[in-house]
């Protein structure tokens, strides 16, 4: 199993994109604006996603701390779906 990635949940999207590529110094692999906007550093994805565009796409509505940006997913990548079961 190795890591393959991680998704934040944004609320200002183009401060969040210039964040990584001019400061963090990531790979962007699309536009300002699209709904998610995949990052790449090191072969890691950073996949940001919008908040109000995931709660649209999950028809739910989330609540996310306040002053800060603490809301994330880990995404690991495995050889087979069979074996994260037994795992």
């Amino acid at each position: 199993m190795r890591l393959q990635g991680f998704g934040l949940f944004v609320k200002d999207m183009k401060t969040m994109i210039s964040f990584y590529r001019d400061v963090l110094g990531f790979e962007i692999k699309d536009n300002f604006d699209t709904s998610n906007v995949y990052l790449e550093k090191d072969e890691v994805l950073f996949l940001l996603y919008r908040r109000s565009d995931f709660e649209d796409m999950t028809n739910n509505t989330f609540e996310y701390a306040k002053k800060y940006n603490g809301h994330f997913e880990i995404a690991l990548e495995v050889d087979n779906y069979e074996n994260v079961d037994k795992t």
